[in-house]
């Protein structure tokens, strides 16, 4: 098996000089058609590389470890990512409650307190245009029915975790997979991907920010196209083949909210995509298994995309949306659902 291993690193290693690359990895898989198949693989292959190039014998180890882990490559082998390279816990702090306001109420915490005449988000404006205006006036009603409202939250008390800001849901074969109406479909997480963009450049180094990533074929895999320059090419993030961030366990994902918590940051922002989908199982989940450490998990609308058509009300959610179901679900755990957010 070895043999064969280190053959495939030579297939791999396009200049021969014993290490691999993302960048080699990344020419090497689109030149070799992998595809769905072998979208684990390129996942962690290009997250062992995150930081510098694996050499042969660190590669022959890894796969080793995947063919040998009834996890295959989500399972051990992720151990050996940067995440774990240092320790994420430092001298625990004394930890006050989340610093978590409504906009325009100072003195309160409650999520539904009144205020007026909040301008449209570019989210109803868009929903406006692509899908109809009763579609958007229904979300907007439905929203303020919830009081679901602009939350203000200071910066030294929380971080960010974007989920899954890939190129396959805007340009890639997730995309291709909704069919003649997929650009429509997508533009909603096209202006979430927009604003979260936006976001960290305006925050870059301001706020602690981490991403996650859904295994998916080359030319899928990568950042949307909007994030270049604003995320860093060395940038970790955690692996995630589900809806769920915690899973799978050797992610990294737990140790850094443990990390992070440890130094007295009690809020994770969530968004990113999609809102019914991935962005809602983690943030449940996630309020769910830290709810012991008063962690609080907000979900961010304005920067978090979902299908066009999962803004239309539908029998199968008994005439609600499937993203007003998600908002309906997420704070039914506990989760503060946000029209948008005001770092302060």
């Amino acid at each position: 098996m070895i043999n064969s291993i280190g053959e495939l690193f030579n297939i791999l290693d396009l200049n021969k000089n014993g290490e691999l690359s993302r960048s080699e990895l990344h020419v090497s898989a689109r030149r070799m058609g992998w595809h769905w198949k072998q979208a684990p693989l390129l996942a962690v292959l290009d997250l062992l590389a995150v930081r510098q190039p694996i050499s042969k014998n660190n590669f022959i180890s890894y796969m080793t470890q995947i063919f040998e882990d009834p996890q295959g490559p989500f399972g051990k082998v992720l151990l050996n990512a940067p995440h774990f390279s240092f320790s994420t816990a430092s001298k625990r702090t004394d930890i006050s409650e989340p610093k978590i306001g409504v906009v325009g109420n100072e003195n309160s915490k409650k999520q539904g307190s009144k205020l007026a005449d909040p301008p449209p988000t570019e989210m109803m404006s868009l929903l406006k245009r692509i899908a109809h205006l009763e579609v958007a006036n229904t979300y907007q009603k439905f929203l303020e029915t919830e009081g679901v409202k602009k939350l203000k939250i200071e910066t030294d008390g929380a971080v960010l975790l974007v989920i899954d800001p890939q190129r396959s849901f805007t340009h890639g074969v997730w995309m291709k997979s909704i069919g003649p109406e997929a650009e429509v479909e997508v533009k909603p997480i096209q202006l979430a991907f927009d604003t979260c963009a936006q976001w960290i450049r305006k925050n870059s180094g301001r706020i602690e920010t981490m991403f996650t990533r859904c295994p998916f074929p080359p030319c899928s895999y990568d950042w949307d196209d909007v994030f270049s320059g604003a995320i860093d090419v060395t940038q970790l993030y955690f692996i995630k083949p589900g809806n769920s961030v915690l899973y799978p366990i050797t992610n990294g994902f737990r140790e850094w909210v443990k990390g992070f918590m440890d130094k007295g940051k009690k809020t994770l922002v969530m968004a990113g995509c999609t809102l019914n989908s991935c962005v809602r199982k983690s943030s449940i989940e996630t309020q769910r298994y830290f709810k012991d450490r008063k962690l609080q998990v907000v979900v961010d609308l304005s920067m978090s995309g979902a299908r066009t058509s999962n803004f239309i009300p539908s029998v199968l959610y008994d005439g609600s949306s499937a993203v007003e179901s998600a908002v309906r679900e997420m704070m039914g755990a506990g989760v503060w659902v946000a029209e948008s957010i005001q770092w302060v």
